[in-house]
């Protein structure tokens, strides 16, 4: 596979009860509250940001839903951005409605692990469209909204490879949400297991960690989910882009064309 030419530098969103949230290694109850989440969306847009991670926390974990506030941010910042949608999307109703609210970009867990076939038959059909999450402690992968096992992750990528899936997600789970950086060996291990695009997240603290999954673009990352760092202004938007814009080609991701 040619190496990558793009690199998606990607704000999180992270909606519960209707506000914007941070967890901590994705527990519930470690909530950081940030405020109105579209009002967070269209910060990072006008940043200068092309994509979007929306995760609808409350469907993640099975206690409800935030679609109201997941449509209010894709129609507020279409026009301008991609969107991908995350959080509970196990069954073809999830999917629907995740459909519905115009996302770009359809993010599957759980079902990838729980329902091959019916997520075989979701990548057939919509392709390019659907990514998988792999949420991963050690190489152990995490289910249910982080709450349960779900198998070896190689293993699991031998599955996906071999029905197709166009995108991977790798969160670490034990750093998502601490700022003790990214798993890096365990990204170079998933990229020498597969040729399938990988996106980077979890622990991101500082721009040389962007520098160095930047440099991990020959080997298959084309992206990173960014999320306290921004939200604590560890950085801000416009210094991570400028700080990488040197060693990629921003037109690759240019904002959405008509």
């Amino acid at each position: 596979m040619p190496a990558p030419t793009r690199f998606e530098l990607i704000p999180a969103v992270d909606i519960a009860d209707g506000t914007a949230v941070r967890l901590v290694q994705g527990a519930a109850g470690t909530e950081t509250s940030y405020g109105d989440p579209v009002a967070a969306a269209l910060q990072w847009v006008d940043q200068g940001a092309y994509w979007l991670h929306v995760v609808d926390l409350d469907r993640a974990f099975g206690r409800g839903t935030n679609v109201d506030q997941v449509e209010a941010i894709v129609a507020a910042v279409r026009a301008r951005c991609h969107v991908e949608v995350a959080g509970g999307i196990r069954d073809d109703d999830s999917l629907a409605a995740a459909l519905a609210t115009g996302a770009h970009r359809i993010v599957i867990g759980t079902a990838a692990l729980e329902q091959p076939e019916w997520v075989a038959a979701v990548i057939a059909e919509h392709g390019d469209r659907i990514a998988v999450s792999l949420d991963v402690r050690g190489t152990t992968l995490a289910a249910r909204g982080w709450t349960t096992e779900g198998g070896d992750i190689f293993a699991a990528i031998d599955r996906l490879d071999a029905i197709g899936c166009r995108h991977y997600i790798v969160t670490d789970v034990e750093r998502d949400g601490t700022m003790h950086g990214p798993h890096f060996h365990l990204l170079h291990r998933i990229c020498k297991h597969t040729s399938t695009p990988v996106i980077a997240s979890g622990g991101i603290a500082t721009l040389e960690d962007v520098h160095k999954l930047v440099e991990m673009i020959p080997q298959g990352i084309v992206g990173a989910v960014i999320g306290r760092a921004l939200y604590d202004q560890a950085f801000t938007f416009p210094e991570v882009v400028a700080a990488i814009e040197p060693r990629i080609d921003l037109w690759t991701w240019g904002p959405p064309q008509p």
